[in-house]
């Protein structure tokens, strides 16, 4: 159990605003928890893959790899808001100790968004990744063809 009591509705909005870089974590677990570290640098890197296709256009290899990566951050943030939201505030408080406050509609609210917000970047993620793959294929094919 955790020496201070942590807030449930905090560590869901921390995970859905800034969960792809482990804000969540480090709020729940400080800054010696080893998943919180590996959070920033794949979500890093997809975002170097955003700028990357920015700057280069939809041809660049290297942007292609990345920006699924910043996808998967982003839904990896918004699935743990969604299971912090709906854990029930007993077993909150058996883990992290029992809050000033208990949870009420605020993170219901962070819950709903987690999904909306995590289902939209899981969908686009699947589509952008699917058709850079079906491109490149297509564009070995042709190179074999030559």
């Amino acid at each position: 159990m955790a020496s201070t009591a942590k807030s449930k509705t905090l560590a869901t909005w921390l995970a859905l605003l800034a969960g792809s870089l482990g804000a969540h974590r480090f709020y729940l677990h400080g800054r010696r928890d080893a998943l919180a570290w590996l959070h920033p640098l794949p979500a890093l890197a997809g975002l170097a893959g955003v700028v990357r296709m920015r700057n280069l256009g939809q041809d660049d290899l290297a942007s292609w790899l990345l920006i699924p990566l910043f996808g998967l951050m982003l839904v990896i943030g918004m699935l743990a808001a969604i299971v912090y939201g709906l854990t029930p505030d007993e077993k909150w408080a058996a883990r992290f100790g029992t809050p000033a406050r208990p949870s009420g509609w605020l993170a219901v609210i962070g819950v709903v968004l987690s999904l909306l917000l995590g289902g939209g970047v899981l969908m686009g993620t699947l589509a952008f990744g699917g058709q850079k793959f079906f491109e490149y294929q297509r564009l070995q094919a042709q190179d074999a063809g030559r």
